[in-house]
């Protein structure tokens, strides 16, 4: 398993290792906004306590340089030591006249009388700054024993990677939860770096990947017979009186374990005999079992649109409309199966 936890985002993906180094991935990949830059926000709540949230909502407003800079003092003189030990942590003083001066204009009066005596310094203990990180540590928890939960085989290693992974009170929490279950917990030398490294020797030999685990259901919105059961107000009447209903078809689900350029294929024939063109709307949704293309999740991945030529052959057209799953890319591919002709469009394959 990798936890990428970044400064925005935390990603988590477990692949298997197998023969001539290749890799296949297990699990969907998972993934939540709770990254490094999430301590910080939470920094800023403790102080919206002590100084008001109106206060620190002006100081966003005006002065976003300045507060980016406090941000920053917080991060080199608390965040980036903190090892969750208490036998390592004395009370800390933090100077808001001294990091952010600019601030003080901001609070009210009764806060800033209280300051005053105070000489505008904010204590932060042990349990202050514990209280920041933990909300953020727990939700990587979370991800981290729903991947396990996932993986039906006994996950042999954990590699922390991202610039938060080299916070130390992350890694003891981490190994706190998982280290029984997966004894080797792995943080390397230079956790950013090993992102990179791993991008660049991918990109050098993009077939170490040879299949990948859908994170999305994918499938196009097609016309069908309308048949008893169906939602009245989905009906519509095509030329020659016929009842239909457009519906998601679906060609692959979500949790299929494809290979790199994969290829699933379905045949479609015009819906009206004078049909000159055919316009195919890719969707996608983490639903498994969704059955309409305006359900709440759809999302229009792309379309492809193709050229029908032969109106005088009727609905006796028949078009081969194809999924492809690339290394990076989504590829929609059409073809006119009297023809020969083929169309094709590249889409977001959404790894993130």
């Amino acid at each position: 398993m990798v936890v990428d936890c970044g400064g925005g985002t935390v990603d988590l993906t477990t692949r298997k290792l197998l023969e001539n180094n290749k890799l296949s991935e297990i699990t969907e990949r998972t993934g939540d906004f709770c990254g490094g830059s999430y301590v910080d926000r939470e920094f800023l709540k403790f102080l919206s306590r002590k100084l008001g949230e109106s206060a620190i909502n002006l100081l966003r407003e005006n002065n976003y340089g300045q507060m980016q800079y406090m941000i920053q003092q917080f991060c080199r003189q608390l965040k980036f030591g903190f090892t969750g030990n208490r036998n390592d942590f004395d009370l800390f003083e933090f100077d808001i006249e001294e990091n952010c001066p600019v601030l003080k204009q901001y609070c009210k009066d009764d806060i800033k009388e209280k300051m005053e005596q105070d000489d505008w310094i904010i204590d932060i203990n042990f349990e202050d700054l514990k209280s920041m990180f933990d909300p953020v540590v727990g939700k990587i928890i979370r991800l981290i024993r729903g991947q396990l939960d996932s993986n039906k085989d006994k996950c042999s290693a954990m590699f922390l990677v991202g610039g938060f992974s080299e916070s130390k009170y992350l890694q003891m929490r981490i190994k706190e939860e998982f280290e029984k279950l997966v004894p080797p917990i792995v943080v390397p030398k230079q956790p950013i770096t090993a992102i990179v490294r791993g991008a660049c020797e991918y990109g050098l030999n993009m077939s170490t990947i040879v299949d990948r685990t859908l994170k999305y259901t994918y499938g196009i919105l097609a016309d069908r017979d309308w048949i008893d059961g169906d939602p009245v107000s989905r009906r519509k009447k095509v030329r020659g009186n016929v009842d239909k209903i457009e519906v998601f078809h679906k060609f692959v689900t979500r949790g299929t374990n494809v290979g790199v350029d994969e290829e699933f294929s379905k045949c479609y024939t015009p819906v009206r005999p004078g049909q000159t063109f055919l316009k195919f709307s890719i969707y996608i949704t983490t639903g498994l079992d969704a059955k309409f293309c305006d359900e709440f999740g759809m999302k229009l991945l792309g379309t492809l649109r193709i050229d029908l030529p032969d109106v005088h052959l009727g609905l006796n057209r028949n078009i081969e409309f194809s999924l492809i799953f690339g290394k990076m890319e989504l590829v929609a591919k059409a073809r006119n199966l009297q023809t020969g002709k083929t169309y094709n469009t590249s889409l977001d394959l959404d790894l993130s």
